[in-house]
């Protein structure tokens, strides 16, 4: 069985499916024949039979002026229904200041318009743009092509929203340019802003200080004219590059910048120098007219119709008859010689002063000297030797050369200075060595004798060598070899040591018996000479003025200390004993 269309012209869009019941009999449909029946669903597919359409004439929307270019304002679609491919279509803007201002772009997934900033807005020009906007299907089907045309329009109203915009520079200049010799205060030049909005605020001024920490130029705040606020110099800086503040009067923070490049114009302020400190040398058997040395001169000036310099020898050098020298016109000079040969011996370094001028306005010059040196050559003109013998052409020196004397003279000075401070310091320390070694130098009395001229009575180290310090190693409160057991009959209250020194927790038993030991030899053995020598002073002289010889002292006054003990100690030391006795005596007295 074959199923066709009874009708033309299915829409799927009304119907997309049919369900057919088909039946089928044997015997031709007689009766007493068997029968079945299917269903058969027919499905219409989709052709793209039906433009783009948009739900609405027009949209609105709105936008900041301060929006950025391509930022999204909206979106819109046309619909379509068909299906598939058959919806796909594209967006574009119709009218010509839409293309312009903006721009449309196709979401493949949504199929939606959406449109775009594509140029910057601003209020105060224009507040509302009207923008055409079309669809269209990317495919279309040419048998449907007299359905009519498969696009659409609509009208998009784009309201551009005022804000408070920050002043604008007009119009942007960014170069100036000013003479070097200007005097502080002089006008550089002037920029202007305005503020966009309606309210159309006052603008002050300001120059970024990041951009000019000098302070070389200074702004009007209201006016906006750039001045200079320092002496100027193109030589040091030739450019400068700072930055222009324009803010509202009454909101500070709407701030616009605006780079600008200052040009310093050069005037002719700096005089000709010589390019190096030129030397040359002559050779002693030199003919005239020979050439010495080419000079050159460096000015840091840089006029614009270019540098000319003239080369004159100084006044005090135009009369020599050793040298000449040339203009070549080419802002060069050459030196030559102008007589027959030359003598070591009796000049052998010639400063030769040439005077240099510039083309100026105003004109300005400056002298250099030319070192020249008399040498021996050989045949060939080679330099054999030098002598450094100066001879000076001119009457007086050059300020270098005068400055570089004075340098040498005050080198020297201060080489000697030196020399005689390190002898003087080497000196008090040797003076002071011997001052402290005297002052070491101290008489140790182990006896009880007399003053100063004990010390030439007896040879001291003879009378030490009698000790035998050994003896305090290896005792510990015995007797020792031949004391004869004298030590054991010593009094117990034998005081050893003064009593500011009997302290519970020093043991000195050692030290009390060596000097017990020592005290019993003396008084038992007659042969032994005497220790000690007693003389008596009439008159011992006037006070010292010295308060102390010595940084030892006792640790009391002497009306505090207790020698009665002294008499304890043998015959030998009943002397010292009454003397002690005595002193102290005296004190009382005093003191009563």
């Amino acid at each position: 069985g074959v199923i066709r269309t009874a009708v033309a012209n299915l829409d799927r869009e009304t119907q997309d499916r049919y369900e057919v019941v088909i039946r089928a009999t044997d015997m031709a449909g007689q009766l007493g024949g068997l029968s079945g029946s299917t269903t058969v669903t027919i499905v219409i597919t989709d052709v793209n039979d039906n433009p783009p359409r948009f739900p609405q004439k027009m949209y609105q929307f709105s936008v900041v002026e301060t929006a950025l270019v391509g930022t999204a304002i909206g979106r819109v679609k046309a619909e379509d229904s068909d299906v598939g491919e058959n919806t796909d279509m594209t967006y574009q803007i119709k009218d010509e200041e839409g293309v312009q201002m903006f721009k449309v772009t196709t979401d493949s997934n949504s199929q939606e318009a959406i449109i775009t900033v594509q140029k910057p807005l601003d209020y105060e020009a224009k507040t509302v743009h009207t923008v055409v906007v079309e669809a269209l299907n990317k495919f279309v089907d040419p048998s449907f092509v007299d359905l009519g045309t498969f696009r659409d329009q609509t009208i998009v109203r784009v309201s551009v929203l005022d804000v408070d915009e920050p002043p604008e520079f007009r119009p942007p200049s960014d170069l100036m340019e000013v003479q070097e010799d200007a005097n502080v205060g002089s006008l550089v030049g002037v920029v202007t802003a305005l503020d966009p909005d309606a309210a159309n605020n006052p603008v002050r001024y300001a120059i970024d200080r990041n951009t000019d920490l000098e302070t070389i130029f200074d702004i009007d705040a209201n006016t906006g004219a750039i001045v200079t606020g320092k002496v100027l110099d193109r030589e040091t800086a030739g450019w400068h590059n700072i930055t222009v503040l324009a803010m509202e009067a009454d909101n500070h923070s709407q701030v616009s910048r605006a780079s600008l490049r200052i040009r310093i114009l050069d005037v002719n302020d700096n005089p000709p120098e010589l390019a190096t400190p030129y030397e040359a040398a002559v050779c002693e058997d030199a003919k005239p007219g020979q050439l010495i040395q080419t000079i050159s001169v460096v000015d840091r000036d840089e006029p614009q119709s270019g540098h000319r310099f003239y080369f004159t020898l100084a006044p005090e050098a135009t009369n020599n008859h050793h040298f000449s020298l040339l203009d070549i016109q080419d802002n060069t000079a050459a030196v030559h010689t102008q007589r027959v040969g030359f003598n070591r011996q009796e000049q052998d370094i010639y400063f030769l002063p040439i005077l240099v001028v510039d083309s100026g306005p105003p004109a300005l010059s400056s002298t250099g000297t030319l070192t020249i040196r008399v040498c021996g050559c050989d045949s060939t003109g080679a330099i054999q030797s030098c002598n450094s013998t100066a001879y000076v052409m001119s009457a007086t020196l050059s300020p270098g050369a005068l400055i570089a004397l004075l340098v040498c003279i005050l080198i020297l000075i201060v080489l000697v200075l030196l020399i005689l401070t390190l002898k003087r310091h080497h000196k008090s320390h040797l003076t002071s060595e011997e001052d402290e070694d005297m002052r070491d130098n101290v008489i140790k009395y182990n006896d009880e004798g007399g003053g100063e001229q004990d010390t030439e009575a007896y040879d001291m180290s003879a009378l030490r060598s009698l000790y035998d310090f050994s003896e305090l190693k290896g005792s510990d409160g015995g007797g020792g070899p031949g004391d004869g057991g004298m030590t054991s009959n010593l009094p117990s209250e034998l005081h050893a040591l003064p009593q500011w020194f009997q302290n519970p927790d020093l043991d000195f038993s050692m030290f009390r018996d060596y000097i017990s030991r020592k005290v019993d030899q003396a008084d038992e053995d007659l042969s032994v000479p005497p220790y000690d020598s007693f003389q008596t002073y009439a008159f011992e002289g006037s006070d010292s003025p010295v308060p102390s010889l010595s940084s030892i002292n006792t640790w009391s006054t002497s009306s505090e200390q207790d020698f009665s003990y002294l008499s304890s100690w043998g015959p030998r030391f009943r002397q010292l004993a009454a003397l002690y006795a005595g002193h102290k005596g005296e004190e009382e007295s005093e003191e009563s």
